[in-house]
């Protein structure tokens, strides 16, 4: 059997803002843990890698934007999966600008590319269920076809759009031909799309050549091809990333490749997948996922439920313990700075939470209370009117910027590891249970010279004491 080379483009940039609290602006979804030890943006690589015969996956393609950059390498480094090129959003465009993006590049770089392009957010425990799928598909796709796929529904879900088929499919799973996209449905609608056998979810994955889809843009959104292709033919290299140009990219309509494309090709076909699939819509996808017991609860390490029925409970710190009393159909999800409660049905409204928050500028609303950065991560412990106190995580052979300060001097103890430690002209080696004090105005900088994670309290004192009171002098990661 001929092995067919695909290349995975995997969409990173989106916030996930149903899943508040553990999923914000600043760290989204895609990058937590929800489904067990590997994050959801990383099951999804690996899901796209290898070879089964049928299918040869090549690197992926990344497209993401320029907070979640490191983000994306870290975490594909950890996951042992080396990425091909990482393109870089200036901004929000929606999916099709990204999708023409990736096939413009693909098809420049590979004349023939097949490209398998899928959100880095979506549960699909069954990998070998999934790559042979993607395998039915390419028949199709040899054919000229724009392949979609399509989730065979086990109830009547109203969250979802729906793909209705041509003709009910298949047991083999074969490609059938799409009829027509149809909206997320009221649950009476839901329902008889259910019992009609003929309606399947829309999933978002879609199975191309790059110069199929790149046709059916010219034929269908012929007014995004042309800032699209300028923001790529004016990208520039960045540490191993590619920024796509951001003034022509302004220009590109804010649109999904569903209304750009999709529901006005009519070279359509849908490969039906009836193995397990969900994309975490909301903390209710999240319990379904997750097994509930036979009271119909679920809990995290750090929750305890007594006489519950049908709850959700997650404690998302490990200095944290949340305990359900009584409580049904409740969904329950504490961070050490903020607290989701709500009722299970309720969950598509969580959405709502943010946008309330973001009304009252509440920082809750979109950052993290990590705040992850090229070489680690810091925490915010405790801030007073004139001080703060962090813990900061330095990653092995990662450096901070050289730096200083207008208002504040810290004090840097470290308790894991080894830190060097440069304050003006002086370097020395900081090990545990030793401290460092950075007078206010002192050009600074701490390195992680050891292969395991330094980690260090910083205390802050002065008058202000706020991200941006930041001088940089020299950044090996390239920030302004």
């Amino acid at each position: 059997m001929t092995s067919t080379n695909v290349t995975p483009v995997i969409l990173c940039g989106g916030s996930g803002t149903r899943l508040w609290p553990l999923s914000r602006k600043s760290y989204p979804k895609q990058f937590a843990q929800l489904m067990g030890e590997e994050t959801l943006f990383q099951a999804s690589a690996r899901r796209m890698t290898g070879s089964d015969g049928a299918v040869s996956f090549e690197a992926p393609l990344v497209l993401t934007n320029t907070d979640f950059r490191f983000i994306v390498t870290e975490q594909l480094q950890a996951a042992g999966i080396d990425p091909g090129a990482i393109l870089i959003e200036p901004e929000g465009r929606n999916t099709a600008p990204a999708i023409l993006a990736a096939a413009l590049f693909a098809e420049a770089a590979t004349p023939g590319a097949v490209l398998l392009v899928a959100p880095s957010d979506h549960v699909v425990p069954d990998a070998d269920a999934f790559r042979a799928a993607v395998a039915r598909g390419l028949a199709a796709v040899e054919a000229g076809d724009l392949v979609t796929f399509g989730i065979t529904p086990t109830h009547p879900e109203t969250a979802y759009g729906y793909l209705e088929l041509g003709a009910a499919p298949a047991a083999d799973g074969a490609p059938v031909k799409l009829t027509r996209f149809v909206e997320k449905p009221g649950e009476a609608r839901a329902q008889e799309m259910l019992d009609a056998g003929t309606f399947l979810w829309n999933a978002g994955i879609f199975l191309f050549k790059a110069t199929d889809i790149i046709a059916a843009f010219k034929a269908t959104a012929p007014s995004v091809m042309a800032p699209v292709q300028a923001a790529l033919d004016d990208a520039k290299p960045d540490l191993g990333f590619l920024r796509l140009a951001p003034a022509p990219w302004a220009q590109a309509e804010d649109i999904s490749i569903d209304y750009a494309v999709m529901e006005r090709a009519e070279n359509l076909s849908v490969v039906p997948f009836s193995a397990a699939w969900s994309d975490l819509g909301g903390w209710d996808a999240v319990w379904r996922e997750s097994g509930p017991d036979g009271d119909g609860v679920v809990t995290s390490s750090g929750a305890t439920a007594i006489d519950c029925t049908d709850t959700l409970l997650r404690a998302e710190s490990e200095r944290m313990e949340v305990v359900g009393i009584g409580l049904k159909n409740i969904m329950a999800v504490a961070m050490n700075d903020a607290v989701l409660v709500a009722d299970m049905n309720a969950a598509q409204d969580v959405k709502k939470a943010v946008a309330a928050l973001k009304a009252k500028q509440s920082s809750q609303a979109t950052q993290f209370p990590k705040d992850h950065r090229p070489w680690g991560w810091f925490e915010s412990l405790v801030v007073g009117g004139r001080f703060q106190v962090k813990r900061i995580c330095v990653h092995p052979g990662a450096a901070l910027s050289l730096q200083s300060h207008h208002h504040r001097s810290e004090h840097w103890i470290v308790v894991e590891g080894t830190a060097r430690v440069t304050v003006d002209d002086q370097v020395r080696l900081v090990t545990e249970n030793e401290s460092v004090y950075i007078p206010l105005g002192a050009k600074h900088r701490m390195e992680n010279p050891g292969k395991v994670p330094m980690v260090l309290i910083e205390v802050q004192t002065g008058a202000y004491v706020g991200e941006d009171d930041i001088v940089r002098y020299e950044d090996v990661y390239s920030r302004e």
